[in-house]
């Protein structure tokens, strides 16, 4: 028998709470960034102001807790958590994709998050497979079925071709956002599930209307590792290839800074220097999801909330040590980039 939606879902969490999941080869690059440190900032820590604004909401600070699961009963838990972090904390709050939900509606509840979560900015999540074989108004009817801001539209070509069930054709993926850009009444969100956004698609992106995108680099989870892990021996070899695939993040978010695009870093931030480097890069706000996960795992609520304000504490931490007192001074921060990102921000066209 064919395994189910719900089956995987469950089978992707076990995997992400225990497995060796993340990058093994190929780092974010991030620590290919350094800031210029600032001896004499003439500031204070409780000056510093991290707040920031997305998608026509206000946040305490420029986080996002990405979209990660839903479909099932422990799905349902985790998503109703670290929904409640998000509300907390006063961050933004991404949901997996709703696939299970359309093929069945009973299910909707395992994404149902506005109790817990009644000011936060929510995202709803479909893929972009998925949303092309939607019409406007059924992908529309996902979003509003659980209250949510704006929709993801995520791509994952490389997740999906190591899976034994993926999907095999992406065509039609810019004609499905140019139409959902334009008929949906609520932003409509791109982002990459593991593998970055080059330069290339970025523009292609903003031609086809779309004005956030997450970058989800390469450098944590491997979504192709993960599908290795579960998969038979053939894919699994596939898989051991590709393990290392894609666009590390800190070229991602060099790549496709000066476009228009508001950007949201994910994939492989770790801590609050992470999320300052990402800001001074060009990320409006940054995204996390496996360490948050596994924090919420390891000692629940608190714990999740208790590494969120490590991630803030971090953040303004180096904020004060370049002598930025809002995020937009820390946009325009002195770099210095080491040898390894400035290759790949010639060879992929970043600003």
């Amino acid at each position: 028998m064919p395994e189910s939606i719900s089956d995987r879902k469950r089978s992707h969490l076990e995997l992400c709470e225990s497995s060796p999941v993340e990058y093994a080869g190929k780092t974010t690059l991030l620590e290919e960034v350094d800031f210029v440190h600032d001896a004499l900032p003439e500031l204070a820590v409780d000056e510093v102001q991290v707040g920031t604004e997305l998608l026509g909401k206000r946040l305490r600070a420029p986080l996002l807790i990405t979209g990660m699961t839903g479909g099932t009963e422990e799905a349902a838990a985790v998503n109703r958590a670290l929904a409640r972090v998000a509300e907390a904390k006063g961050i933004a709050f991404g949901l997996g994709s709703q696939r299970a939900m359309h093929r069945s509606p009973a299910l909707a509840h395992t994404f149902e998050v506005r109790a817990e979560a009644p000011t936060t900015l929510v995202l709803a999540n479909i893929g972009i497979v998925q949303a092309a074989a939607l019409s406007t108004a059924e992908v529309e009817a996902l979003a509003r079925a659980i209250g949510a801001d704006a929709l993801c539209v995520h791509l994952n070509p490389a997740q999906e071709l190591i899976q034994a069930e993926g999907d095999r054709d992406f065509r039609g993926g810019v004609r499905t956002l140019t139409r959902l850009a334009r008929e949906l009444p609520f932003p409509v969100v791109v982002k990459e599930t593991g593998c970055g956004l080059s330069r290339r698609v970025a523009e292609r992106l903003v031609a086809a209307g779309i004005r956030t995108a997450d970058v989800s680099g390469a450098g944590g989870t491997s979504w192709v590792k993960v599908e290795a892990l579960r998969a038979d021996e053939a894919a699994r070899e596939l898989g051991g290839v590709f393990a290392d695939w894609g666009i590390p993040t800190a070229a991602a978010l060099l790549a496709c800074r000066g476009l228009g695009l508001d950007l949201i870093a994910s994939g492989g931030i770790r801590s609050g220097l992470d999320v300052a480097k990402s800001v001074a890069l060009g990320a409006r706000l940054a995204g996390v999801a496996l360490p948050v996960f596994r924090a919420y795992r390891e000692g629940g609520v608190a714990a999740a909330g208790a590494f969120v304000d490590r991630l803030i504490v971090g953040l303004r931490t180096a904020m004060v040590l370049t002598g930025a007192r809002d995020l937009e001074a820390l946009g325009h921060a002195p770099l210095v980039l080491g040898g390894r990102l400035r290759e790949w921000v010639l060879a992929g066209g970043g600003a």
